[in-house]
């Protein structure tokens, strides 16, 4: 029998998930495990707070300071969410010898080289499975299972609300602050949903899975990141048309002279495995030398689905109870040499475009002649037609075409007398 005393910090969604789970398969988890888990401290705000479960009194403590400190505790599990607060606390039980477990995807995408420095320093470790795909294993399949593979790229849908707004707004036919809304009122969004609809949130993970997937380090910041505020019911639809859906992907992309790592929203062909994700689902799709593409599908949050993966990592870590530490092991090769991330101006894809033109003769040719000059040609066209000299829209999809030249040729046209407003452009991965 395997024992691990747990000093827990926060008891919200995901650690009341957690405690509820460990209480009601105690039985499960010694006979079947042969894992005990023994929490001896729960830092909560509030110990009077209300809660649909019982916890016995004497373990809380609104000290959490006290918890990573406590000699008793062997692993300390942070579920408080936050970058300050929670590293001072996890830096602190490092260096007081507990292990760690965290759902905490900013706090690794930021400061993730410092925490796994000292958690080498002090031959302890850091385990992060809920940080990324709510209660999808990715990152054991990741640095485990296709350990042989040598990873190229990975696509992922991992934001639950953006891709619940973007699914109403496609299956439903909502505008984005109607879909919003109903996200709000489902639970599915914060009251303040800017890390998610503007994509930091999933940047947050991508960088999580670089570094597993790729074997390297990244800078958050050298991560491009574009939110979906400027999808409109008009994008959807014509997307729809061509025969594309749009989804917010974080995407990672493998080459001799450095590395993608970019979250934006995306245009994929309908028939696309990731195109098929709705609601608050969350996929991650890898593709591996060996393997080719692997899609791992689940709940990518709530209290329960999260809480699964807090709970592998408990398991994995009474596991190695006793063991040799070993930076080599798979569960520390987060620390490696830095990936150097390209550029956003630096990429090459095909594109959507769409602009709102003045109905007149030639505004096509014009803008088709502007677009040439910057090497950018053009696959597929939708062009509304109303009276004469009213505001339509038009809708090109290019060829591959670079970045840098796209921007350049979209700053040009936006110019033109006959563009009202700016212009929408957005990127189109897998085939055509």
């Amino acid at each position: 029998m395997r024992t691990l005393r747990l000093g827990l910090l926060g008891l919200g969604q995901v650690g009341g998930g957690l405690y509820q789970i460990c209480s009601a398969k105690r039985d499960f988890f010694i006979e079947d495990i042969g894992v005990r888990f023994d929490f001896k401290k729960i830092a909560v705000k509030n110990k009077s707070k209300k809660r649909s479960f019982q916890v016995p009194k004497q373990l809380l403590t609104t000290d959490a300071m006290s918890v990573v400190r406590d000699p008793e505790v062997d692993v300390v599990v942070e579920l408080i969410g936050g970058t300050r607060e929670a590293y001072v606390l996890v830096t602190e039980a490092l260096k007081h010898g507990k292990h760690v477990v965290t759902a905490n995807k900013a706090l690794l995408a930021e400061y993730g080289d410092e925490i796994f420095a000292l958690a080498n320093k002090m031959k302890r470790w850091v385990f992060f499975e809920a940080s990324v795909g709510g209660g999808i294993p990715v990152i054991k399949a990741l640095r485990e299972g296709l350990v042989a593979n040598r990873l190229d790229s990975i696509h992922a849908i991992i934001n639950g609300t953006s891709n619940y707004i973007l699914t109403q707004m496609t299956e439903n036919g909502k505008d984005f602050k109607e879909a919003l809304a109903e996200a709000q009122q489902k639970g599915y969004a914060e009251a303040d949903p800017a890390l998610d609809i503007e994509g930091v949130d999933a940047a947050h993970k991508l960088a999580i899975l670089v570094r597993f997937g790729f074997g390297g380090r990244v800078k958050f910041s050298d991560i491009s990141c574009e939110g979906i505020t400027r999808i409109s019911s008009e994008d959807i639809a014509f997307a729809d048309e061509f025969g594309y859906r749009i989804k917010l992907l974080a995407i990672a992309k493998k080459f001799s002279d450095g590395i993608e790592a970019r979250v934006q929203p995306t245009l994929l062909p309908a028939g696309h495995m990731l195109a098929s994700v709705q609601g608050s689902f969350n996929a991650v799709m890898v593709h591996g030398d060996e393997v080719g593409d692997v899609l791992f599908y689940g709940r990518g949050a709530g209290s329960h689905p999260t809480a699964s993966a807090v709970l592998s990592d408990l398991v994995d870590l009474a596991m190695r109870q006793g063991s040799h530490f070993d930076l080599g092991k798979v569960p520390m090769r987060a620390i490696q040499r830095p990936l150097k991330v390209k550029s956003i101006s630096a990429i090459l894809s095909r594109y959507y475009l769409r602009f709102h033109i003045v109905d007149r003769p030639g505004v096509l040719a014009k803008i088709s002649e502007i677009l040439g000059k910057h090497q950018i040609s053009i696959s597929d066209v939708i062009q509304k037609e109303r009276s004469a000299g009213s505001v339509v829209p038009l809708i090109l999809l290019t060829h591959d075409a670079a970045e840098k030249q796209v921007r350049t040729a979209i700053q040009t046209i936006d110019k033109l007398e006959i563009v009202r407003g700016k212009s929408q452009v957005l990127r189109i991965e897998g085939n055509s």
